[in-house]
């Protein structure tokens, strides 16, 4: 049976994370602890003397958390967009000190300068004749479907009902944009080829998220995937990559990205997820379709003035962060089979990493325990020993489960094995009621 998005089908929580350089995190989107107010007093109502809405009580423990994670000495990922204005204008030092553009040329004017070098170098990257740089991955991806709509006469779109845009945006690809999603499956994966080939509606754009963040960061095979595609094109659509992420998925599908760009008509990437800029989108295709985007960019309000500090900070992140992603990888799926092992000895009942191994260097864990519990017990953690286990929130997917978001970038390459097998009886001490209390 089909499954058409609608107005009311949107999810409007944010998943677990509360510092995620996602749109997830905008200011007029719910906060990600969704769960009610407990029955007893939260550590932050004992201190304030009464209880607080549900809103202020999520606003306190964000606060608490990313201060925890601020003086943290141990990290397994230390996002820039969690630091100073200091600290965030000394990546412009550090893109001034890697030669990346020459900053005699004049400054850019509505998008000429160094972020048309800012697109050709992301075209390259992705083996595409054009890139067009966006402000925001929300606007680049209303822009590339509905001028695929205009080519394929017909707005529905498929994808699938964890993907970003169904998630986090506020039903944003009907309400502004006039697209009609659909959704060929509702399993937590990519859609397979069979589940494309017999979708019972047509549809003239298939929009895959690679990876699946909602579902724990999830990739296909790489044969799966290209038997994706093979089967949207049998059905005569275009191919659409939401590759905020798809920087560091080479790894496991084991090509390099252009071989992986190059399956889909257009792809999207984001210049701040992964690459830690400023922010920003990359929309890249044929060069008629990235002139046509240019034209509703313009029209959406996204032919920003002047854009050079985030188009250096995306430069910077292309040199500085893109090399290092397959490391981080690697030891991401150290720190898994580590968290696993730390909460087997540690006695907890059940406990999961999704996926396993990882297929990139974020993935989910899950706990048999309350998401209030855990969230103080890892804020707890961080003040304590100054080592932050969990930086993200936990999200309840049930009576007594949870699941939190776990993010290996540079700093996390300092621990081994046995560091965090060691941080899991820290944080499960603490969640069971022993250190600290």
């Amino acid at each position: 049976m089909s499954d058409t998005a609608g107005q009311g089908g949107q999810r409007t929580g944010t998943g677990p994370d509360e510092w995620s350089p996602d749109e997830r995190s905008a200011p007029d989107e719910p906060s990600p602890d969704e769960q009610p107010a407990p029955d007893h007093p939260s550590p932050d109502e004992q201190l304030s003397g009464g209880r607080l809405s549900d809103d202020e009580r999520r606003k306190r423990r964000r606060e608490r958390r990313n201060a925890a994670h601020r003086g943290a000495q141990r990290v397994l990922a230390r996002p820039g967009f969690l630091g100073t204005l200091r600290e965030r204008l000394a990546l412009l030092d550090e893109a001034r000190a890697l030669d990346l553009h020459d900053l005699d040329q004049p400054s850019d004017l509505y998008g000429d300068g160094i972020v048309e070098a800012l697109e050709q170098r992301t075209a390259g990257l992705l083996g595409k004749e054009a890139a067009a740089f966006f402000p925001t991955g929300t606007m680049a991806q209303q822009v590339a479907l509905r001028c695929w709509a205009g080519r394929t006469g017909t707005p529905t779109v498929a994808l699938h009902p964890l993907a970003h845009p169904e998630v986090h945006e506020r039903n944003a690809f009907s309400q502004v944009s006039g697209l009609r999603p659909v959704h060929v499956t509702s399993e937590p994966r990519l859609p397979t080829a069979a589940e494309v080939r017999d979708f019972d509606e047509p549809f003239g754009a298939l929009m895959l998220e690679l990876p699946l963040r909602d579902a724990g960061f999830v990739l296909p095979s790489w044969e799966e995937l290209t038997d994706v595609v093979e089967a949207a094109r049998e059905r005569d659509a275009v191919v659409h990559f939401d590759g905020a992420r798809l920087w560091e998925s080479t790894v496991h599908f084991g090509r390099p990205l252009e071989e992986i760009a190059g399956l889909a008509d257009s792809v999207y990437v984001s210049f701040y997820k992964s690459l830690d800029g400023f922010g920003g989108a990359g929309l890249a295709g044929p060069q008629t379709l990235v002139d046509e985007a240019k034209a509703w960019r313009h029209r959406y309000g996204g032919t920003v003035f002047q854009q050079f500090p985030t188009a250096l900070s995306a430069l910077a992140g292309l040199e500085r962060e893109l090399p290092r992603l397959p490391e981080y990888v690697a030891h991401a799926r150290v720190v898994a089979a580590a968290l696993r092992e730390g909460f087997a000895a540690a006695g907890v009942p059940w406990a999961r990493v999704h996926p396993e191994p990882p297929h990139t260097n974020e993935f989910q864990v899950w706990l048999p325990y309350d998401a209030d519990a855990l969230a103080e017990a890892a804020i707890r953690q961080a003040e304590e020993t100054k080592t932050a286990l969990f930086a993200n929130g936990w999200e309840a997917k049930g009576p007594g489960l949870a699941f939190t978001e776990v993010y290996v970038r540079a700093a996390g390459l300092e621990w081994t094995a046995a560091d965090v097998t060691a941080a899991v009886a820290e944080f499960v001490a603490r969640l069971t009621g022993g250190a600290g209390t």
